[in-house]
């Protein structure tokens, strides 16, 4: 199955992320880039969890994860090696319209995480549905590396100008030239 690519402004969201250990920071470490609202339920966590942690202001609850914990939460991210808690969590999800990641069970999710590359305004992101996320890895190191580092610097400066610019065809043409012109210049083929 393929999931449909959406961009999303988290910074309101309520996020639960439920695990402690290697995932569940790697999840953490990923969005905490988007919103700092982040809840985890863990009995136990590593040294990176518990440094995201202290280090974004996060709420951690160091227990078992408890039926009705998801209430109040946007979105829920579910890092353990237990199924049949990814199971049950997806199942208490349901009609309660609170999205769920199952990570490594796709069949438990509502999103997917792509692997993506952020350089300031710039996300561009690649998912191949769960069916391989090592290669989305890959190929997003081997695009990491064609994209220059002043794409924020140049999408700032666009951000500007559509301020001051009033909208119509000339601006379109305009900002049109500029990214041929940015890419022209600035990417490596």
């Amino acid at each position: 199955m393929a999931f449909f690519p959406i961009y999303i402004d988290m910074q309101p969201l309520k996020i639960l992320v439920v695990g402690g250990g290697a995932i569940a920071a790697d999840k953490l470490e990923k969005l905490v880039e988007f919103s700092k609202d982040i809840a985890v339920i863990a009995e136990k966590t590593n040294s990176k969890t518990d440094d995201l942690i202290k280090e974004y202001g996060l709420t951690l609850h160091q227990r078992k994860y408890k039926e009705g914990d998801i209430q109040g939460f946007d979105m829920v991210v579910v890092a353990t090696d237990t199924v049949d808690l990814h199971r049950a969590i997806y199942q208490e999800s349901r009609g309660a319209r609170i999205l769920v990641n199952s990570v490594d069970n796709t069949a438990y999710c509502d999103f997917i995480f792509p692997s993506y590359i952020k350089q300031g305004d710039l996300t561009v992101s690649f998912s191949t549905g769960g069916a391989s996320p090592a290669f989305a890895r890959r190929l997003r190191n081997y695009f990491l590396n064609k994209i220059p580092n002043n794409v924020g610097e140049f999408l700032e400066n666009m951000k500007s100008l559509r301020t001051q610019i009033p909208k119509g065809k000339e601006r379109m043409q305009k900002f049109d030239a500029m990214a041929k012109e940015f890419i022209e210049k600035n990417f490596k083929s």
